[in-house]
């Protein structure tokens, strides 16, 4: 398995922009696809998705294991998962450190953990197993989150770093969910970023958030349906000043633009990768 193109960005494929793409798509590196959307057995995704294979990189990203499950991982998810990526060889697999289901209960969402022993643990003994199934190195992805558990005893960083230490994973720095972690939870997403270790980062992802003013001040909602906020570009700059350039994934499942937006997102990106993080690059 070879590693994603750290000097162009990508960009999530959407059958929407299939025709553009396939008009050209100069300065993408790669695609980045959802398993789950791809786990049946043929028709016109997979020959879409076959075409797009062809000529870029590709990225899969699970949103369904529940890597922080309390019970065992679905082994028949596990199963379509390893097809999947038999199938197509991406040059990279990731999933987020997040549970989503409960016995036989799929809650569509990605749902925060507790950070103990315990949990670290758990979600090790999960990451061997979805390695050695797959055959290869995952990466573990950062959560937004909008609440902290008061049984938490280790930092969110040190865990990540620890899995990684432990099963041997990358990590994917999702630079959104930094900042809306942090923003939801008063705490400073330059420190966040300073206790996290980007030698083990496979991948960036960079997306849009939505924010709700409440009593308390605002709440952010990592929502994948807008532009990539102006602060969030910012820390991305710095953390490209920091570890070199990084395969970086730009983000928009709702509410999708047409293809130029996201071409221009990516185009953002790639000027910032280009100069080394040392000038931020404005919209144009």
């Amino acid at each position: 398995m070879t590693a994603l193109p750290p000097h162009l960005p990508g960009l999530g494929f959407k059958p929407d922009h299939f025709a553009a793409i396939r008009a050209g798509a100069p300065g993408i590196g790669f695609f980045e696809v959802h398993a789950e959307n791809y786990m049946g057995a043929g028709g016109l995704p997979h020959a879409q998705l076959a075409a797009i294979r062809a000529d870029h990189a590709l990225s899969v990203h699970g949103v369904g294991l529940s890597i922080g499950g309390a019970r065992g991982l679905d082994r028949d998810h596990l199963a379509r998962l390893r097809q999947l990526c038999d199938r197509y060889q991406p040059e990279s697999f990731s999933e987020h450190l997040a549970w989503s289901s409960h016995g036989a209960e799929y809650l569509n969402d990605l749902l925060p953990l507790p950070y103990t022993e315990e949990t670290l643990q758990l979600v090790c003994d999960h990451v061997g197993q979805v390695q050695e199934v797959l055959g290869r190195r995952m990466l573990l992805e950062n959560p937004a989150t909008y609440l902290c558990f008061a049984q938490s005893t280790i930092p969110e960083t040190d865990f990540l770093t620890e899995v990684a230490h432990r099963t041997g994973c990358g990590l994917l720095l999702d630079v959104n969910n930094v900042f809306v972690s942090c923003t939801n939870h008063g705490t400073d997403p330059r420190r966040w970023l300073a206790g996290f270790p980007l030698h083990l980062v496979g991948e960036i992802h960079l997306g849009g958030h939505d924010t709700e003013d409440l009593p308390s001040g605002p709440l952010l909602i990592d929502s994948h349906g807008a532009p990539v906020a102006d602060p969030v570009w910012t820390l991305y700059a710095e953390v490209i000043a920091r570890a070199g350039p990084l395969p970086t994934l730009i983000e928009w499942d709702n509410d999708l633009p047409e293809w130029p937006v996201l071409a221009a997102e990516a185009a953002r990106a790639a000027r910032i990768l280009a100069t080394g993080g040392a000038g931020l690059a404005r919209a144009s």
